[in-house]
């Protein structure tokens, strides 16, 4: 049983007790949650099920593609062709190819698909 399943088996818990006490406030005791939690439970269930009892995290997405795919395309070709050359090097001569992207774009690049260093591209 992961975490997030027993998390929802106890907020679910508390739902059955409250049904089978008819006293939310004794099951919130019991329990040892406020009445506002309880009644913020019983709504996520009711709207989504089993689902929203679990708990949902709200971190921002990290979005690993953050250029481009033709921009870290030129990144890749580059790397390949020219092994020895370093993050600013890289950039620059792309820049002179028309594609813009930073070193520490590359570099980014280059640890994503685990190609930092030199010895990795060659």
């Amino acid at each position: 049983m992961t975490m997030q399943e027993r998390i929802a088996k106890n907020k679910m818990s508390l739902i059955e007790l409250a049904e089978y006490l008819q006293n939310v406030s004794e099951a919130c005791k019991i329990h040892g949650v406020s009445r506002q939690h309880f009644y913020d439970i019983k709504k996520a269930y009711e709207e989504e099920g089993l689902e929203g009892l679990k708990d949902k995290t709200r971190r921002k997405p990290c979005l690993k593609n953050r250029v481009v795919p033709e921009i870290e395309e030129a990144v890749m070709r580059i790397a390949y062709e020219k092994p020895a050359y370093g993050q600013l090097r890289a950039s620059n001569e792309l820049r002179k190819q028309g594609v813009l992207v930073s070193a520490g774009g590359v570099r980014s690049i280059w640890q994503r698909h685990e190609i930092e260093t030199f010895e990795k591209r060659l």
